[in-house]
């Protein structure tokens, strides 16, 4: 059993910065591709970007440029630096490990 426990969301005005982090509970966090999903009220979960086990990374349209996916592995750790936030971006935030395991989320509250 994985545990995945996410941190770092919070109320931040349009055009600031924050960091998630998602904590993961294995042996097998160095050899996994890991996510970061979104979801906002009333809508369903969406990919926001994924690092594979080797770097490669990957994100949805309306973030790039503005976040960042990244992971240290002698952490157990993935990452989401998210710049210039926007209201839109406001959603509960899920960390994914491999293709099964999600975190509890950390909510994202982006201000006007």
């Amino acid at each position: 059993q994985v545990q995945l426990v996410e941190s770092g969301g919070g109320l931040v005005q349009a055009g600031g910065s924050l960091r998630l982090s998602c904590l993961a509970s294995t042996t097998r966090f160095s050899i996994n591709p890991m996510a970061w999903y979104r979801q906002a009220p009333g809508k369903q979960r969406g990919l926001v970007a994924s690092i594979t086990s080797g770097g490669t990374t990957n994100y949805v349209d309306s973030v790039k440029g503005r976040f960042t996916i990244s992971r240290d592995n002698t952490k157990k750790t993935v990452y989401l630096q998210m710049n210039s936030l926007k209201p839109e971006d406001t959603a509960v935030y899920y960390c994914l490990f491999g293709m099964n395991y999600w975190g509890k989320g950390t909510l994202v509250t982006v201000s006007a």
